[in-house]
């Protein structure tokens, strides 16, 4: 047991494990208990199967409303299935003015709107507890023949395509919230990165959808901890080691260039905008072709093989981070 505080970002994972009773049996209508790597649970019902999911933003202010919707709509969707309902938890900072909750209901009811999800229900509150604005929210999709993926249905001999690049939402919020970071980026790229939530976009509703109806064996949302995060979690997961193809990988130009400014490793960025999909070998080339004439980048990065953990071809590890980058340099400036 270790009382040492523990560092802001994701809870370690030997203490998730623990504290989620990972090993214990599942009641018969949980298909998809909580599992490390996993995005969403599934919920057996009449009919089907309910997918849920539920991730707040706390590192940003910027259009947080928005940002709330596509993180989460992105965890129902890579289990293969549309997120349809939307919950949000809204906690505003004491000092807040009315037209600062009109803007945030506005840029959420826009973001839902283009998906064609409904906000269901939820509450906000202006409290001294925070210092600024959080959105909490809480996702669901329905299954009717009851079929999803699991990012631990990888298997061995599997490719991994990335489709989108990286890290776009870490360009996102480092460009609107380290200001001093302009000085040292060219004027086309911090523009685009401020602008990065909309374009290139960080939603992988359309490609995961895509992806699943050309074969995927398995989807996951790399997210805090960035490209590096998602790929041990998808290894772990599955219980499989990656050999992962450096050169191909997909960088998001005003990312990489914003995590040099501000000496942050775009390895463990903030990847929302990216996918990462398991096909069989087999089908890979043709996926990607489809996806790619579809409009989503898209590129092989890695193949799926027994062992464990993330290995580049020359058999160096790919680096883990304790905590994502970008949280990294928001907690230090």
């Amino acid at each position: 047991m270790s009382s040492a505080p523990l560092q802001s970002g994701k809870v370690p994972a030997r203490l998730l494990r623990e504290v989620l009773h990972m090993d214990a049996p599942s009641p018969p209508e949980l298909l998809l208990p909580p599992r490390l790597g996993e995005d969403a649970g599934v919920i057996a019902i009449a009919d089907g199967a309910l997918v849920v999911a539920g991730d707040p933003v706390t590192l940003t202010g910027a259009d947080v409303g928005a940002h709330a919707v596509l993180v989460n709509a992105n965890d129902i969707a890579v289990t293969g299935v549309r997120p349809r309902w939307f919950l949000a938890t809204v906690l505003f900072p004491e000092g807040v003015v009315e037209d600062d909750i009109r803007a945030l209901y506005a840029g959420m009811r826009a973001a839902l709107e283009r998906h064609n999800i409904l906000l269901v229900g939820g509450h906000s509150e202006i409290t001294g507890a925070v210092r600024q604005t959080i959105v909490s929210g809480h996702i669901l999709g329905f299954a009717p023949d009851g079929a999803f993926l699991r990012t631990s249905d990888t298997r061995h001999g599997d490719v991994i395509m990335q489709i989108g690049p990286t890290p776009v939402e870490g360009a996102a919020v480092v460009a609107n919230e380290v200001a001093a970071a302009e000085r040292s980026v060219p004027p086309a790229l911090w523009r685009a990165a401020l602008n990065a939530l909309d374009e290139p976009g960080i939603c992988v509703v359309e490609p995961a959808l895509r992806a699943t109806a050309l074969g995927a064996h398995a989807l996951h949302d790399p997210t805090e901890g960035g490209l590096s995060a998602g790929l041990y979690e998808m290894a772990e997961a599955a219980g499989l080691a990656l050999q992962l193809d450096e050169d191909a990988v997909l960088w998001y130009e005003p990312g990489t260039v914003l995590c040099a400014a501000v000496n942050a490793d775009p390895w463990g960025a903030l990847a929302s905008g990216a996918l990462l999909a398991a096909f069989p070998a087999e089908r890979a080339e043709a996926a990607r072709q489809a996806l790619i004439k579809d409009g989503f980048a898209a590129s092989v990065i890695a193949h799926a093989e027994p062992g464990s953990g993330v290995r580049f071809k020359d058999g160096s590890a790919l680096t883990q981070f304790d905590r994502d980058e970008v949280l990294r340099i928001l907690v230090s400036s």
